[in-house]
């Protein structure tokens, strides 16, 4: 049985719009992101990420275990990236050292290095990320479960791809649903993963009789839906209909109008040079000094 992520009827300024505009919106945002590195307009972009999240209700309760594995991946690579300085060429060219370190990795000397130009682009990079995963979570959190394929379909997917994208979405949470049970009747049987020594290795090594039942049990769960699908001769007409209508109003056109501009005028503005990578003045005095 498929289950679905924590949606509620909240009644909300996002949830009375239409998804198929908020979809629209939410990737013209996103690929407006992309395309700047510039701090302040990410900044702006963050603020406007989490006011999205205020108006939308939603709790931290429901966002918490969504966060809990977000920003330590963000954090990881981030730090990464600021500390090899691998991925800011194109934004910068001079460096302004900070610090320079000697590390050995793996019995081999390793020479990190962290300028002020790195710090900045490390923290538009993490403010980037935020952002766009702030963006994202309205997706799966604000529309309804029973409207996921006809709003991908209302975008000018096929039948296929519209299920096929619906049932993406409820994987994760199934997946959960799935590695929860699997975890309660190992701990039932004794097996407590918590309690197990050893290193990490041996710690991955013990995840085996967790990590074999939930894949069989996916594998057998999409069979299923398969046959099922096969079973009401799905796919056989070129054109289905669908339960759920939607329909545009005048603020989901505005919404959708605003999308385009914003992605526009941000195209005109990095062509234009006016949107590029940002560091403080004040920094860099700062900096020269030392």
């Amino acid at each position: 049985m498929l289950v679905n992520w924590n949606y509620k009827e909240r009644n909300s300024l996002v949830q009375r719009l239409d998804p198929r505009a908020r979809v629209i919106f939410i990737l013209c945002a996103i690929l407006a992101i992309i395309l700047v590195w510039d701090l302040r307009v990410l900044v702006l972009w963050l603020a406007f990420s989490l006011l999205t999240l205020r108006l939308a209700r939603l709790t931290w309760a429901e966002m918490r275990r969504f966060w809990l594995i977000v920003l330590p991946i963000v954090a990881f690579l981030v730090t990464l990236t600021a500390l090899t300085g691998r991925g800011g060429e194109e934004a910068y060219r001079e460096r302004h050292l900070i610090w320079q370190g000697t590390w050995e990795l793996f019995g081999r000397p390793f020479f990190p290095s962290l300028s002020l130009e790195q710090l900045v682009f490390a923290v538009s990079q993490f403010t980037r990320m935020v952002s766009m995963a702030a963006l994202s979570l309205l997706i799966p959190f604000t529309i309804h479960p029973a409207q996921y394929g006809v709003t991908f379909k209302g975008l000018g997917l096929s039948d296929k791809f519209a299920v096929a994208t619906d049932l993406a979405f409820r994987f994760v949470p199934t997946l959960g649903r799935d590695f929860t049970t699997v975890l309660d009747a190992q701990r039932a049987r004794g097996y407590e993963v918590e309690r197990l020594g050893g290193g990490l290795v041996q710690q991955v090594r013990h995840l085996a009789p967790l990590i074999i039942p939930i894949t069989i049990g996916a594998i057998l769960g999409a069979e299923d839906i398969i046959d099922a699908m096969d079973l009401r001769a799905f796919g056989t007409r070129p054109k289905r209909t669908w339960v759920t209508q939607l329909l545009y109003r005048r603020r989901d056109y505005a919404l959708i109008a605003a999308g385009v501009i914003v992605l526009i005028v941000t195209i005109i503005l990095r062509q234009w040079g006016i949107i590029r990578f940002w560091v403080p003045l004040e920094w860099l005095a700062l900096v020269g000094g030392l």
